[in-house]
């Protein structure tokens, strides 16, 4: 006798359910009806648990790329070429279903001019848990990578570091922070990844995304953004194409993580991205976003107090901030502390 046996699964109140229905022989068909159950039970439980558990799906990675634009624009101050540079790699990277390579961005300029807050924006945009996402993965050089004499086995760490996440989820965000205190030559360690290879190892690494945070160059980007500024034309003047020369001539003559890496030599940087130093115009509205998010009544007065206690360059002319926006939010503490 032919029976038929019908199966419904409900998860996270009916949200997600399966519904199977398993007809058998007699005996001969149990352990067929079995296996089929096993599988729904699988499949149910993996749907569930791509609800409950970060997964490598569009649920938690959700490649917000019309969203990243606007809050660039909103809260980055002064970086008209990062907004332009940053929207544009990313979109065209993340719309392509099959990119040429792996996206590798190099962040130059001074310290607090918004490197590491891009990079955060970005993660938020890219990932439903932001910074703290398992996909998402940052590298300071200082913390992974301090003694010299210990790079044969860095190389060994990071290659298998680097595979090791990758091959969990191909759609991953890599961020190494610091790379002009990076040993020298560590960072080859990675030149096969940013390949143009379809695939290495069985593994395709062109999806992910690599920014290299570094202050080579600060200097240089800062002295011709003074001169431009000297000379009475607008920031917004500058060029992609005039301050690129000048990180790409710095990356390769001082001895960073970038020196004399295969990285430049056979191009495998998709962009060098210039982060322009700060004007006090541009300090004043990061002091005003951190008075109100930290719930402080926002005045004139109060602003010009914070921005007293900063220190700008030249001093003759007290244009630029030595620190950008990077000690904004404890200055405003110690202002309001006298409030």
């Amino acid at each position: 006798m032919r029976g038929c046996v019908i199966f419904t699964a409900y998860f996270l109140s009916s949200t997600c359910f399966l519904h199977l229905v398993v007809c058998i022989e007699p005996i001969s068909g149990i352990s067929a009806a079995a296996a089929l159950v096993a599988a729904a039970f699988l499949s149910g439980y993996d749907v569930l648990k791509s609800y409950v558990t970060e997964t490598c799906g569009d649920r938690w990675i959700h490649n917000n790329y019309t969203g990243l634009p606007k809050q660039l624009n909103e809260k980055l101050y002064g970086q008209h070429l990062v907004l332009r540079a940053v929207n544009n790699h990313i979109r065209g990277h993340l719309k392509s279903a099959e990119p040429a390579k792996a996206l590798a961005l190099s962040f130059h300029g001074w310290t607090g001019t918004g490197k590491n807050y891009v990079s955060r924006i970005v993660a938020e945009h890219l990932y439903k848990e932001g910074m703290h996402s398992k996909f998402v993965h940052l590298i300071s050089a200082t913390k992974e990578f301090p003694h010299e004499g210990m790079v044969p086995f860095y190389k060994d760490q990071l290659r298998a570091w680097i595979e090791g996440n990758i091959t969990r989820c191909s759609r991953s965000l890599f961020i190494f922070d610091e790379m002009d205190k990076m040993p020298s030559g560590l960072i080859d360690t990675i030149k096969p990844y940013l390949d143009y290879y379809e695939n290495l190892g069985g593994v395709n690494y062109r999806k992910a995304i690599f920014l290299f945070l570094s202050n080579t160059a600060g200097g240089d980007i800062t002295q011709y953004v003074y001169q431009h500024w000297s000379n009475g034309y607008p920031r917004k003047d500058i060029k992609m194409a005039d301050v690129e020369k000048i990180i790409s001539r710095a990356a390769l003559n001082s001895k960073t993580g970038l020196w004399h890496s295969e990285l430049i030599s056979k191009h495998m940087i998709t962009a060098y991205i210039p982060f322009l130093p700060l004007e006090k115009s541009h300090v004043r509205r990061c002091i005003k976003d951190s008075m109100v998010a930290k719930g402080y009544v926002l005045t004139d007065d109060r602003v010009e107090s914070v921005v007293e206690e900063l220190t700008f360059w030249p001093e003759s002319e007290q244009v630029f901030s030595v620190t950008g926006c990077k000690r904004v939010a404890e200055k405003v503490d110690y202002v309001m502390e006298e409030y």
